[in-house]
């Protein structure tokens, strides 16, 4: 054995450790990035149920006294009855959500916070908040 190959004994172990420390983390993060990709469109299918519900939730008493124009009024008082309603009907909790109407398209946004997979790796044990903004129109009349 020459005196070079007796320096390169061992050298190969900390390359092996140092490929398994980023074949785990890239592991870690990809599983991490998919749950809260998963999280996100679980928030997201939320908050569009809950704008199409209050999108076709009417303003009775404008309809009764000025009839129906081209598309069913919308008010800010029934189109966030119609969101908690429809979020109490899924028995689904978020952390904060809102509606807001121009009379005619319910904007509603939703904010849940969530703990995902391998966390504490990535965010520290923190919860990573999911946001999520939905829009629907009043019906129109034909």
């Amino acid at each position: 054995m020459g005196a070079a190959e007796s320096g390169d004994r061992g050298s190969t172990l900390p390359f092996v450790l140092i490929a398994w420390v980023v074949a785990a983390l890239m592991t870690f993060g990809a599983i991490a990035a998919s749950d809260a990709f998963l999280k996100q469109q679980a928030v997201q299918s939320l908050c569009d149920g809950a704008a199409l519900a209050a999108a076709g939730k009417a303003d009775e008493s404008a309809v009764y006294s000025q009839g129906v124009g081209p598309q069913l009024p919308l008010t800010r008082a029934q189109a966030e009855q119609a969101v908690a309603e429809q979020l109490a009907a899924q028995g689904t909790r978020l952390d904060s959500w809102s509606a807001a109407t121009d009379g005619a398209e319910v904007t509603v946004r939703c904010t849940r916070r969530v703990r995902i997979a391998f966390g504490w790796l990535f965010l520290g044990g923190a919860p990573l908040d999911r946001t999520a903004v939905s829009a629907a129109r009043a019906p129109t009349v034909p």
